[in-house]
């Protein structure tokens, strides 16, 4: 914090005696600068910033008020404090100065010690403002590093789980890449319709995207004759298969209570119990029905039937984008949330070229290009 003896006083006043009496008032305490006349005065302060200024009223061509007025419009001086000296003893004079942003106002003939206390009060508190601005500014720094430094956090250990997903999931890396952009398209388009407000900002929207690709970590625990048998499972095989969702819930869970409410572990665990159930009820591992099903799993329930609609199975060849988006839509108020199932149809276009871009085969673009 500066000291007072590093401030800089500015007296502007067209009578050298109230001048003289003001440099000797505060000379000792302060570095003292003077003008005149108005005009000299706002070409000092183009080039130095005085951290206080003493405005006479009444002077020659430009007045007082008027170079307050052009002080307080620009910002680079609008913040330095003005008291205004005059000889004008009329209370309307005193609230005009003070309307136009004026600190104080100190009537002629003055007392030395009056303006001297005055205007150290006024500079500990421009002092002291400086001082908590600075302060506010390093913190704001310090929040930025540490969000910065929680966000590489959150994602490296995004990028560790799905990489640790990828090693026990059949299903390609576009997969992953393909549902968490259909997941973000569907909740930006979601968040601009007011009931969804409640539910949705931008950053829970980015949270639900980082998310997404967790949605299938519980088959690290599904056998690997199961996961990677290449026909139709038995209903026992199909079973045990169903119980991802129940194993990806119970891997995220500590770290969802551990991270709080808020952090993206919520949706991902969300996300990974959830993308499974059923509008109607019909699905698992809960039988949840309609909204009692998280939106984030809503929302992963119709990207990933989508998804595997569109893409090349060892079961079946990838399905055209219309008949995926036909599916989808017979779909509504069953299998699917019949809001969601409106919104998907309203931009499915964005849906199929997600699809295209992230595809992994050549045969999947070429049946995404078929009307």
């Amino acid at each position: 914090m500066r000291e007072l003896s590093e401030c800089t006083v500015m007296i502007v006043d067209d009578t050298e005696t109230n001048i003289d009496i003001l440099v000797e008032t505060l000379g000792d305490d302060y570095d003292i600068a003077v003008a005149m006349d108005g005009e000299s005065a706002l070409e000092y302060i183009d080039d130095e910033l005085p951290d206080l200024i003493l405005l006479d009223i009444m002077m020659p061509g430009m007045s007082g008020y008027e170079v307050c007025q052009r002080l307080k419009k620009e910002e680079r001086t609008n913040k330095i404090p003005i008291i205004f000296v005059t000889a004008m003893n009329d209370e309307s004079g005193e609230k005009k100065g003070l309307e136009m942003g004026a600190i104080d106002y100190i009537r002629k003939p003055f007392n030395p010690s009056i303006v001297k206390s005055r205007v150290k009060n006024h500079l500990e508190l421009k002092l002291a403002k400086e001082q908590l601005e600075e302060q506010n500014t390093i913190l704001e720094i310090k929040v930025r590093e540490r969000t910065k430094e929680l966000n590489l956090t959150q994602d490296l250990t995004i990028c560790s789980l799905t990489s640790l997903a990828e090693t026990r999931d059949p299903e390609t890396g576009g997969h992953i890449q393909r549902t968490q952009n259909y997941v973000k398209s569907l909740a930006d388009k979601l968040i601009e319709m007011p009931y969804y407000k409640k539910f949705l900002d931008h950053n829970i929207i980015e949270l639900l995207y980082k998310s997404a690709p967790l949605h299938d970590i519980g088959k690290i625990g599904v056998p690997d004759q199961i996961l990677f048998k290449p026909g139709k499972l038995t209903t026992e095989e199909f079973d045990e298969m169903k119980k991802h969702t129940e194993y990806g819930n119970a891997a995220l869970k500590k770290a969802s209570e551990m991270f709080g409410t808020n952090s993206f572990f919520r949706y991902a665990q969300e996300i990974a119990h959830t993308h499974h159930e059923k509008w109607d009820g019909s699905g698992y591992p809960q039988g949840l029905k309609g909204e009692d099903i998280p939106l984030s799993g809503r929302l992963m329930a119709l990207a990933d039937v989508y998804d595997a609609l569109v893409s090349k199975r060892v079961y079946k060849p990838p399905f055209s984008h219309e008949k995926s988006v036909n599916i989808i839509l017979e779909g509504r108020g069953t299998h699917f949330d019949p809001m969601l199932v409106d919104v998907f149809n309203e931009i499915n276009d964005v849906f199929r070229k997600i699809a295209f871009n992230f595809a992994d085969f050549d045969e999947e673009r070429l049946a995404l290009s078929k009307e």
